[in-house]
């Protein structure tokens, strides 16, 4: 109720437990059922923006410290689980030698996580990324390109190295 009160787009039994941060609420719409484990964070850009910036669809679970980074367009399907400490971000510093980190400036993008993946913990997922349906992340991967639905991929950055059967086996 409280995020509601703040301008945040929420749907119906969501669990958000304590330790988290979330910032300018009303660039983030939520729909139902989805879980917050402790940590995790709602980062939109500090700036004035009168869109969404991160979407998040129904029935998802995000274990600790999950963080969604997004300055331009952040887009979660339905029923997805996201392992801990994972990172989504849809933009990334520019770099040159005459300016300082602080300065540089942002390249924005979006991405999306359709429905029903599997991210593993220390996933890194970047600007630009599009995973299918069904798709896994194994742990520690870096995720910055499109993942066919039903596909397995792992590494740094991630490849394929499998694919999802109808029981959900690797195979």
């Amino acid at each position: 109720m409280f995020y509601r009160a703040l301008g945040m787009q929420q749907g119906k039994k969501n669990r958000m437990e304590g330790g988290g941060r979330i910032r300018r609420c009303s660039q983030i719409a939520i729909g139902d059922c989805n879980a917050f484990t402790g940590g995790c964070w709602l980062w939109p850009e500090d700036t004035e923006f009168a869109g969404i910036r991160i979407r998040i669809g129904n029935s998802n679970y995000f274990n600790r410290n999950v963080m969604i980074d997004s300055c331009g367009s952040v887009e979660i399907g339905d029923q997805n689980m996201f392992g801990p400490d994972v990172y989504i971000t849809d933009s990334n510093h520019q770099f040159g030698r005459d300016l300082n980190p602080g300065e540089q400036p942002m390249e924005r993008g979006n991405v999306r996580i359709g429905d029903r993946c599997w991210i593993g913990a220390k996933a890194i997922i970047l600007k630009g990324a599009r995973l299918g349906d069904g798709c896994v992340v194994a742990a520690g991967g870096i995720v910055n390109c499109w993942v066919e639905p039903g596909q397995v991929v792992a590494g740094v950055p991630a490849r394929p190295i499998g694919g999802r059967n109808k029981s959900g086996r690797v195979g």
